[in-house]
Protein backbone atom coordinates (compact mmCIF):
# COMPACT_ATOMS: atom_id res chain seq x y z
CA UNK A 1 0.00 0.00 0.00
CA UNK A 2 1.17 3.86 -0.95
CA UNK A 3 2.83 5.13 2.57
CA UNK A 4 0.75 8.29 1.60
CA UNK A 5 -2.75 6.86 2.28
CA UNK A 6 -1.49 5.47 5.45
CA UNK A 7 -1.11 9.05 6.29
CA UNK A 8 -4.88 10.15 5.57
CA UNK A 9 -3.58 11.28 2.07
CA UNK A 10 -6.32 10.71 -0.81
CA UNK A 11 -4.70 8.79 -3.30
CA UNK A 12 -7.61 6.86 -4.93
CA UNK A 13 -11.53 6.99 -5.06
CA UNK A 14 -11.58 5.80 -1.74
CA UNK A 15 -14.13 2.41 -2.50
CA UNK A 16 -12.09 0.60 0.18
CA UNK A 17 -10.21 3.55 2.37
CA UNK A 18 -8.61 2.26 5.12
CA UNK A 19 -9.18 3.09 8.82
CA UNK A 20 -6.32 3.72 11.50
CA UNK A 21 -7.14 0.82 12.96
CA UNK A 22 -6.02 -1.42 9.92
CA UNK A 23 -2.70 1.16 8.42
CA UNK A 24 0.50 -0.53 7.47
CA UNK A 25 3.29 0.75 6.25
CA UNK A 26 6.21 -0.76 3.90
CA UNK A 27 9.03 0.17 5.69
CA UNK A 28 11.52 -2.06 3.83
CA UNK A 29 12.85 1.10 1.43
CA UNK A 30 13.53 3.04 5.13
CA UNK A 31 10.09 5.05 5.82
CA UNK A 32 8.81 5.61 8.85
CA UNK A 33 7.05 2.89 11.17
CA UNK A 34 3.96 2.35 10.88
CA UNK A 35 2.15 5.21 12.50
CA UNK A 36 -0.23 4.83 15.01
CA UNK A 37 -3.32 7.13 16.26
CA UNK A 38 -2.51 9.48 19.19
CA UNK A 39 0.84 7.89 20.70
CA UNK A 40 3.08 11.29 21.56
CA UNK A 41 0.01 12.78 19.91
CA UNK A 42 -1.11 13.01 22.71
CA UNK A 43 2.20 15.09 24.32
CA UNK A 44 1.39 17.41 21.30
CA UNK A 45 -2.14 18.26 22.01
CA UNK A 46 -1.42 19.02 25.37
CA UNK A 47 1.54 21.39 24.27
CA UNK A 48 -1.03 23.15 21.96
CA UNK A 49 -3.15 23.41 24.65
CA UNK A 50 -0.97 25.54 26.55
CA UNK A 51 0.21 27.00 23.66
CA UNK A 52 -2.94 28.60 22.88
CA UNK A 53 -3.72 29.29 26.37
CA UNK A 54 -0.69 31.65 26.19
CA UNK A 55 -1.24 33.29 22.88
CA UNK A 56 -4.67 33.29 22.19
CA UNK A 57 -5.89 32.90 25.82
CA UNK A 58 -4.04 36.47 26.67
CA UNK A 59 -5.19 37.80 23.74
CA UNK A 60 -8.46 37.52 24.80
CA UNK A 61 -7.36 39.60 28.35
CA UNK A 62 -7.21 42.57 25.81
CA UNK A 63 -10.84 43.25 26.52
CA UNK A 64 -10.34 43.68 30.47
CA UNK A 65 -7.19 46.07 29.40
CA UNK A 66 -9.42 47.73 26.77
CA UNK A 67 -12.05 48.34 29.30
CA UNK A 68 -9.79 49.77 31.46
CA UNK A 69 -7.65 52.38 29.05
CA UNK A 70 -11.67 53.36 27.69
CA UNK A 71 -11.72 54.51 31.69
CA UNK A 72 -9.03 55.53 33.32
CA UNK A 73 -7.32 57.79 31.28
CA UNK A 74 -3.70 56.16 31.58
CA UNK A 75 -2.64 57.32 27.49
CA UNK A 76 -3.68 60.66 27.26
CA UNK A 77 -5.01 62.21 24.22
CA UNK A 78 -6.00 58.39 22.82
CA UNK A 79 -9.57 57.83 21.27
CA UNK A 80 -11.42 54.83 21.74
CA UNK A 81 -11.27 53.86 18.07
CA UNK A 82 -7.50 53.78 18.64
CA UNK A 83 -7.27 51.77 22.05
CA UNK A 84 -10.19 49.52 19.66
CA UNK A 85 -7.55 49.47 16.90
CA UNK A 86 -4.41 48.07 18.88
CA UNK A 87 -6.43 44.59 19.70
CA UNK A 88 -7.81 44.03 16.23
CA UNK A 89 -4.38 45.00 15.09
CA UNK A 90 -2.39 42.41 17.29
CA UNK A 91 -4.78 39.47 15.87
CA UNK A 92 -4.47 40.70 11.92
CA UNK A 93 -0.50 40.86 12.64
CA UNK A 94 -0.60 37.10 13.91
CA UNK A 95 -2.48 36.39 10.46
CA UNK A 96 -0.58 38.40 8.19
CA UNK A 97 3.00 37.07 9.36
CA UNK A 98 1.81 33.48 8.53
CA UNK A 99 3.35 33.19 4.97
CA UNK A 100 6.81 34.22 7.32
CA UNK A 101 5.58 31.68 9.54
CA UNK A 102 4.94 28.81 6.73
CA UNK A 103 8.46 29.67 5.16
CA UNK A 104 10.42 29.53 8.57
CA UNK A 105 9.04 26.38 9.05
CA UNK A 106 9.93 25.42 5.92
CA UNK A 107 13.69 26.56 6.14
CA UNK A 108 14.45 25.96 10.15
CA UNK A 109 11.79 23.84 11.25
CA UNK A 110 8.70 24.01 13.50
CA UNK A 111 10.14 23.99 17.13
CA UNK A 112 13.01 26.99 15.83
CA UNK A 113 10.08 29.02 14.65
CA UNK A 114 8.30 28.39 18.09
CA UNK A 115 11.35 29.81 19.66
CA UNK A 116 10.58 32.90 17.65
CA UNK A 117 7.19 33.85 18.63
CA UNK A 118 8.23 33.43 22.06
CA UNK A 119 11.23 35.86 22.25
CA UNK A 120 8.59 38.42 20.56
CA UNK A 121 5.53 37.67 22.26
CA UNK A 122 7.70 38.03 25.57
CA UNK A 123 8.82 41.47 24.34
CA UNK A 124 5.57 42.32 23.66
CA UNK A 125 4.25 42.85 27.40
CA UNK A 126 8.07 44.04 28.33
CA UNK A 127 7.46 46.80 25.81
CA UNK A 128 3.79 47.43 26.83
CA UNK A 129 5.04 47.64 30.76
CA UNK A 130 6.70 51.11 29.54
CA UNK A 131 4.24 52.47 27.30
CA UNK A 132 3.23 56.27 27.54
CA UNK A 133 1.88 56.87 24.09
CA UNK A 134 -0.63 55.10 22.22
CA UNK A 135 1.84 54.80 19.12
CA UNK A 136 3.79 52.87 22.19
CA UNK A 137 0.93 50.46 22.37
CA UNK A 138 0.39 49.63 18.92
CA UNK A 139 4.16 48.74 18.27
CA UNK A 140 3.71 46.48 21.45
CA UNK A 141 0.72 45.26 22.63
CA UNK A 142 -0.58 45.19 18.83
CA UNK A 143 2.39 44.88 16.36
CA UNK A 144 5.02 42.56 18.59
CA UNK A 145 2.18 40.77 20.21
CA UNK A 146 0.83 39.77 17.10
CA UNK A 147 4.17 38.75 15.28
CA UNK A 148 4.86 37.07 18.31
CA UNK A 149 1.61 34.99 18.06
CA UNK A 150 1.58 34.65 14.35
CA UNK A 151 4.23 32.56 14.75
CA UNK A 152 3.43 30.35 17.64
CA UNK A 153 0.05 29.72 16.04
CA UNK A 154 1.19 28.74 12.53
CA UNK A 155 3.57 26.53 13.87
CA UNK A 156 0.85 24.53 15.57
CA UNK A 157 -2.20 24.57 14.00
CA UNK A 158 -1.74 22.12 11.07
CA UNK A 159 0.41 19.72 14.03
CA UNK A 160 -2.21 18.11 15.70
CA UNK A 161 -4.39 16.55 12.87
CA UNK A 162 -1.19 14.91 11.46
CA UNK A 163 -1.46 12.59 15.09
CA UNK A 164 -4.99 11.77 14.21
CA UNK A 165 -7.53 9.95 12.35
CA UNK A 166 -10.29 8.58 13.49
CA UNK A 167 -10.55 11.39 16.31
CA UNK A 168 -8.90 14.16 14.52
CA UNK A 169 -11.35 16.72 15.07
CA UNK A 170 -11.55 15.70 19.12
CA UNK A 171 -7.86 16.08 19.80
CA UNK A 172 -7.89 19.23 17.40
CA UNK A 173 -10.62 20.84 19.72
CA UNK A 174 -9.31 19.53 23.02
CA UNK A 175 -6.10 21.68 21.63
CA UNK A 176 -7.62 24.81 21.04
CA UNK A 177 -9.87 24.81 24.39
CA UNK A 178 -6.36 26.15 25.64
CA UNK A 179 -6.89 29.46 24.40
CA UNK A 180 -10.63 29.48 26.25
CA UNK A 181 -9.42 28.29 29.22
CA UNK A 182 -6.42 30.79 28.95
CA UNK A 183 -8.66 33.42 28.87
CA UNK A 184 -10.72 32.37 31.39
CA UNK A 185 -7.94 32.56 33.73
CA UNK A 186 -6.32 35.89 32.53
CA UNK A 187 -9.60 38.00 32.06
CA UNK A 188 -9.77 37.21 35.93
CA UNK A 189 -6.15 37.65 36.74
CA UNK A 190 -5.67 40.81 34.62
CA UNK A 191 -8.36 42.63 36.26
CA UNK A 192 -6.92 41.79 39.26
CA UNK A 193 -3.14 42.47 38.74
CA UNK A 194 -4.20 45.38 37.27
CA UNK A 195 -6.39 46.81 40.49
CA UNK A 196 -3.71 45.56 42.88
CA UNK A 197 -0.39 45.32 41.21
CA UNK A 198 -0.93 48.47 38.48
CA UNK A 199 -0.69 48.18 34.83
CA UNK A 200 3.36 47.89 34.46
CA UNK A 201 3.44 44.76 36.58
CA UNK A 202 0.53 43.25 35.42
CA UNK A 203 2.06 43.12 32.03
CA UNK A 204 5.34 42.06 33.47
CA UNK A 205 4.10 38.90 34.94
CA UNK A 206 1.83 38.21 31.69
CA UNK A 207 5.23 38.39 30.28
CA UNK A 208 7.79 36.09 32.50
CA UNK A 209 4.05 33.33 32.68
CA UNK A 210 4.18 33.58 28.44
CA UNK A 211 8.41 32.96 28.12
CA UNK A 212 8.07 29.72 30.54
CA UNK A 213 5.22 28.29 29.35
CA UNK A 214 5.78 28.64 25.79
CA UNK A 215 9.51 28.17 25.74
CA UNK A 216 9.11 24.63 27.21
CA UNK A 217 6.43 23.95 24.86
CA UNK A 218 8.84 24.54 22.22
CA UNK A 219 11.13 22.06 23.08
CA UNK A 220 8.13 19.35 23.37
CA UNK A 221 6.25 19.90 20.24
CA UNK A 222 6.90 17.20 17.16
CA UNK A 223 5.85 17.60 13.78
CA UNK A 224 5.51 14.89 11.30
CA UNK A 225 5.55 16.98 7.91
CA UNK A 226 7.53 14.67 6.09
CA UNK A 227 5.75 11.33 6.78
CA UNK A 228 2.11 13.11 5.55
CA UNK A 229 4.00 15.54 2.48
CA UNK A 230 2.74 18.82 3.94
CA UNK A 231 3.26 21.37 1.29
CA UNK A 232 5.03 25.08 3.82
CA UNK A 233 4.72 27.17 0.74
CA UNK A 234 3.80 30.33 1.41
CA UNK A 235 1.14 30.60 -1.45
CA UNK A 236 -0.03 27.70 -3.36
CA UNK A 237 -2.35 29.58 -6.26
CA UNK A 238 -4.20 26.28 -6.95
CA UNK A 239 -6.57 26.65 -4.27
CA UNK A 240 -7.60 30.34 -5.70
CA UNK A 241 -9.47 28.16 -8.60
CA UNK A 242 -11.42 26.36 -6.30
CA UNK A 243 -15.40 27.64 -5.80
CA UNK A 244 -15.31 25.48 -2.58
CA UNK A 245 -12.10 27.08 -0.96
CA UNK A 246 -13.98 30.74 -0.88
CA UNK A 247 -16.96 29.16 0.27
CA UNK A 248 -14.55 28.27 3.13
CA UNK A 249 -13.06 31.82 2.86
CA UNK A 250 -16.44 33.33 3.46
CA UNK A 251 -16.73 31.51 6.53
CA UNK A 252 -13.89 32.34 8.10
CA UNK A 253 -14.55 36.16 7.00
CA UNK A 254 -17.84 36.68 8.47
CA UNK A 255 -17.12 34.38 11.55
CA UNK A 256 -14.35 36.24 12.13
CA UNK A 257 -16.09 39.70 12.27
CA UNK A 258 -18.68 38.51 15.16
CA UNK A 259 -16.70 36.76 16.73
CA UNK A 260 -13.65 39.66 17.38
CA UNK A 261 -16.53 41.71 18.26
CA UNK A 262 -17.98 39.93 21.10
CA UNK A 263 -15.07 38.70 22.94
CA UNK A 264 -13.28 42.36 23.19
CA UNK A 265 -16.99 44.07 23.81
CA UNK A 266 -18.33 42.20 26.23
CA UNK A 267 -16.76 43.94 29.40
CA UNK A 268 -17.29 47.46 28.26
CA UNK A 269 -21.10 46.82 27.38
CA UNK A 270 -21.66 45.24 30.72
CA UNK A 271 -20.13 48.40 32.25
CA UNK A 272 -22.18 50.40 29.46
CA UNK A 273 -25.26 48.62 31.13
CA UNK A 274 -24.50 49.53 34.66
CA UNK A 275 -22.32 46.70 35.78
CA UNK A 276 -18.99 47.10 37.73
CA UNK A 277 -15.67 46.21 35.74
CA UNK A 278 -15.44 43.38 38.26
CA UNK A 279 -18.58 42.24 37.10
CA UNK A 280 -17.65 42.92 33.22
CA UNK A 281 -14.51 40.64 34.13
CA UNK A 282 -16.36 37.62 35.25
CA UNK A 283 -18.64 37.79 31.99
CA UNK A 284 -15.31 37.77 29.86
CA UNK A 285 -14.14 34.55 31.41
CA UNK A 286 -17.35 33.03 31.37
CA UNK A 287 -17.34 33.51 27.62
CA UNK A 288 -13.85 31.80 27.56
CA UNK A 289 -14.61 29.44 29.97
CA UNK A 290 -17.51 28.62 27.66
CA UNK A 291 -15.19 27.85 25.04
CA UNK A 292 -12.84 25.59 26.95
CA UNK A 293 -14.97 23.35 27.98
CA UNK A 294 -17.27 23.34 24.75
CA UNK A 295 -14.09 23.23 21.85
CA UNK A 296 -13.80 19.90 22.93
CA UNK A 297 -17.50 19.04 22.85
CA UNK A 298 -17.24 20.58 19.62
CA UNK A 299 -14.85 18.00 18.47
CA UNK A 300 -16.17 15.01 19.87
CA UNK A 301 -19.45 16.04 17.94
CA UNK A 302 -17.53 16.85 14.83
CA UNK A 303 -16.29 13.32 14.79
CA UNK A 304 -19.88 11.60 14.99
CA UNK A 305 -22.41 13.85 13.98
CA UNK A 306 -19.41 15.51 10.78
CA UNK A 307 -17.04 18.51 10.86
CA UNK A 308 -19.30 20.48 8.38
CA UNK A 309 -22.40 19.66 10.08
CA UNK A 310 -21.10 21.09 13.57
CA UNK A 311 -19.25 24.00 12.29
CA UNK A 312 -22.69 25.13 10.41
CA UNK A 313 -24.75 25.08 13.30
CA UNK A 314 -22.88 26.13 15.86
CA UNK A 315 -22.40 29.11 13.41
CA UNK A 316 -25.92 29.27 13.35
CA UNK A 317 -26.72 29.23 16.99
CA UNK A 318 -24.17 31.50 17.99
CA UNK A 319 -26.39 34.25 15.57
CA UNK A 320 -29.56 33.14 16.89
CA UNK A 321 -27.67 33.70 20.33
CA UNK A 322 -26.71 37.25 19.37
CA UNK A 323 -29.85 37.99 17.88
CA UNK A 324 -32.04 37.10 20.99
CA UNK A 325 -30.17 36.39 24.33
CA UNK A 326 -27.89 39.67 23.66
CA UNK A 327 -29.90 41.63 22.45
CA UNK A 328 -33.44 40.91 24.76
CA UNK A 329 -31.65 39.40 28.06
CA UNK A 330 -27.85 40.94 27.75
CA UNK A 331 -28.92 43.93 29.81
CA UNK A 332 -29.65 41.83 32.82
CA UNK A 333 -26.82 40.85 34.63
CA UNK A 334 -28.02 36.79 34.50
CA UNK A 335 -29.33 36.98 31.11
CA UNK A 336 -25.65 38.22 29.93
CA UNK A 337 -23.58 35.79 31.72
CA UNK A 338 -25.93 33.01 29.98
CA UNK A 339 -25.31 34.79 26.68
CA UNK A 340 -21.31 34.54 27.52
CA UNK A 341 -21.43 30.50 28.07
CA UNK A 342 -23.11 30.69 24.35
CA UNK A 343 -19.28 31.48 23.64
CA UNK A 344 -18.27 28.34 22.08
CA UNK A 345 -20.23 28.53 19.59
CA UNK A 346 -19.21 32.09 18.90
CA UNK A 347 -15.74 30.87 18.87
CA UNK A 348 -16.75 27.78 16.74
CA UNK A 349 -14.29 28.43 13.80
CA UNK A 350 -11.04 28.06 15.83
CA UNK A 351 -11.67 24.19 16.81
CA UNK A 352 -13.03 23.43 13.46
CA UNK A 353 -10.74 25.22 10.91
CA UNK A 354 -8.25 22.84 10.49
CA UNK A 355 -10.93 19.85 10.30
CA UNK A 356 -12.72 21.47 7.86
CA UNK A 357 -9.95 22.77 5.55
CA UNK A 358 -8.62 19.11 5.51
CA UNK A 359 -12.25 18.40 4.41
CA UNK A 360 -11.61 21.65 1.94
CA UNK A 361 -8.28 20.87 0.22
CA UNK A 362 -6.71 17.80 1.69
CA UNK A 363 -3.91 17.47 4.68
CA UNK A 364 -1.15 17.79 2.11
CA UNK A 365 -2.11 21.65 1.09
CA UNK A 366 -3.47 22.15 4.35
CA UNK A 367 -0.40 24.56 5.73
CA UNK A 368 -0.30 26.46 2.36
CA UNK A 369 -4.36 26.64 2.11
CA UNK A 370 -4.07 28.20 5.76
CA UNK A 371 -1.83 30.59 5.09
CA UNK A 372 -3.53 32.06 2.58
CA UNK A 373 -6.63 31.87 4.47
CA UNK A 374 -5.15 33.75 7.32
CA UNK A 375 -4.11 36.58 4.66
CA UNK A 376 -7.87 36.94 3.35
CA UNK A 377 -8.89 37.46 7.24
CA UNK A 378 -6.55 40.22 7.98
CA UNK A 379 -9.07 42.79 6.76
CA UNK A 380 -11.63 41.54 9.44
CA UNK A 381 -9.95 41.07 12.28
CA UNK A 382 -8.18 44.61 11.92
CA UNK A 383 -11.43 46.39 11.94
CA UNK A 384 -13.55 44.12 13.27
CA UNK A 385 -13.56 45.77 16.81
CA UNK A 386 -12.91 49.22 15.11
CA UNK A 387 -16.58 48.69 13.21
CA UNK A 388 -18.29 47.84 16.64
CA UNK A 389 -16.94 50.95 18.88
CA UNK A 390 -18.21 53.02 15.95
CA UNK A 391 -21.45 51.21 16.00
CA UNK A 392 -21.84 51.69 19.49
CA UNK A 393 -23.80 55.26 20.45
CA UNK A 394 -24.24 56.97 23.83
CA UNK A 395 -27.56 55.71 26.45
CA UNK A 396 -28.57 52.55 27.43
CA UNK A 397 -29.38 50.99 24.49
CA UNK A 398 -26.17 52.16 23.08
CA UNK A 399 -24.99 48.52 21.99
CA UNK A 400 -28.17 47.98 20.00
CA UNK A 401 -25.80 48.81 16.36
CA UNK A 402 -23.49 46.28 17.76
CA UNK A 403 -25.18 43.33 18.57
CA UNK A 404 -27.29 43.55 15.37
CA UNK A 405 -24.32 43.65 12.96
CA UNK A 406 -22.66 41.00 15.18
CA UNK A 407 -25.31 38.53 14.62
CA UNK A 408 -26.25 39.17 10.50
CA UNK A 409 -22.14 38.55 10.26
CA UNK A 410 -22.97 34.81 12.31
CA UNK A 411 -25.48 34.45 9.69
CA UNK A 412 -23.69 35.04 6.95
CA UNK A 413 -21.29 32.85 8.11
CA UNK A 414 -23.59 30.00 8.27
CA UNK A 415 -25.40 30.29 4.89
CA UNK A 416 -21.53 30.44 3.63
CA UNK A 417 -20.31 27.06 5.54
CA UNK A 418 -23.51 25.70 4.80
CA UNK A 419 -23.45 26.44 0.92
CA UNK A 420 -19.68 24.77 1.26
CA UNK A 421 -21.74 21.60 3.10
CA UNK A 422 -23.50 21.41 -0.39
CA UNK A 423 -20.88 21.56 -2.32
CA UNK A 424 -19.01 18.49 -0.53
CA UNK A 425 -22.50 16.45 -0.92
CA UNK A 426 -22.87 17.00 -4.65
CA UNK A 427 -18.81 16.60 -4.92
CA UNK A 428 -19.31 12.89 -3.23
CA UNK A 429 -22.22 11.86 -5.28
CA UNK A 430 -20.61 12.67 -8.40
CA UNK A 431 -17.89 10.61 -7.65
CA UNK A 432 -20.38 7.89 -6.99
CA UNK A 433 -19.72 6.97 -3.42
CA UNK A 434 -22.36 4.97 -1.18
CA UNK A 435 -23.60 5.69 2.09
CA UNK A 436 -20.82 3.62 3.66
CA UNK A 437 -18.47 5.08 1.55
CA UNK A 438 -19.28 8.25 2.36
CA UNK A 439 -19.27 8.00 5.89
CA UNK A 440 -15.95 6.62 5.65
CA UNK A 441 -14.72 9.60 4.05
CA UNK A 442 -16.10 12.07 6.28
CA UNK A 443 -14.90 10.13 9.19
CA UNK A 444 -11.00 9.92 7.68
CA UNK A 445 -11.62 13.83 7.10
CA UNK A 446 -9.74 14.55 3.64
CA UNK A 447 -10.61 16.19 0.59
CA UNK A 448 -12.88 14.82 -2.05
CA UNK A 449 -10.05 13.08 -4.45
CA UNK A 450 -10.34 15.04 -7.13
CA UNK A 451 -8.37 13.55 -10.58
CA UNK A 452 -5.46 15.58 -12.44
CA UNK A 453 -7.68 17.48 -14.13
CA UNK A 454 -9.30 18.97 -10.67
CA UNK A 455 -12.77 17.84 -11.30
CA UNK A 456 -14.17 14.76 -10.54
CA UNK A 457 -14.33 12.20 -12.73
CA UNK A 458 -18.09 11.56 -14.13
CA UNK A 459 -20.36 9.87 -16.75
CA UNK A 460 -22.18 12.65 -17.61
CA UNK A 461 -21.82 16.67 -18.12
CA UNK A 462 -23.99 18.65 -15.80
CA UNK A 463 -25.49 21.49 -16.87
CA UNK A 464 -25.37 24.70 -14.60
CA UNK A 465 -29.11 24.59 -13.86
CA UNK A 466 -28.69 21.19 -12.76
CA UNK A 467 -25.79 22.07 -10.52
CA UNK A 468 -27.82 24.85 -8.99
CA UNK A 469 -30.60 22.58 -7.95
CA UNK A 470 -28.28 19.91 -6.54
CA UNK A 471 -27.04 22.63 -4.35
CA UNK A 472 -30.42 23.69 -3.37
CA UNK A 473 -31.95 19.89 -2.44
CA UNK A 474 -28.21 19.43 -0.84
CA UNK A 475 -28.48 22.91 1.43
CA UNK A 476 -31.75 21.27 3.27
CA UNK A 477 -30.59 17.67 3.07
CA UNK A 478 -30.03 15.47 6.58
CA UNK A 479 -26.27 13.95 5.80
CA UNK A 480 -23.47 13.14 7.69
CA UNK A 481 -20.77 15.28 6.10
Amino acid sequence: MDSRAAHGVNTSMLLDKPTADNIQTDTSAGEEPEFKEGGYGWVVVASIFLVNAHTWGLNSSYSIFLAYYLRSGTIEGASALSFAFVGGLSISIALLVSPLATISIRLFGTNTTLKIGVIFETASFIGASFTTKIWHLLLSQGVAFGIGMGFLFTATVGLVPQWFTKRRSFANAISTGGSGIGGLIYSLATNAMISHLGLAWAFRILAILAFVVNGICSFTLRDRNKAVGAVHSAFHKGVFKRFEFWLFVMWGFFSILGYIIVIFSLPDYGQKVGFSASQGSIVAAMFNLSQGIGRPMIGLVSDKVGRINVAGLGTLIASLAAFFLWIFAGKFYPGLIIYSLFGMFAGILWPTVAPVGAEVVGLQLLPAALSIYWIILVLPATFAEVIGLSLRTNGHNGYIDVQLFTAFMFFGSFVSIWLLRSWKLHEMDMLGLTKQQRELEVRDNDAVPMPPSGRPAVSHRETKPHIVVSYIRRFFSVDHV
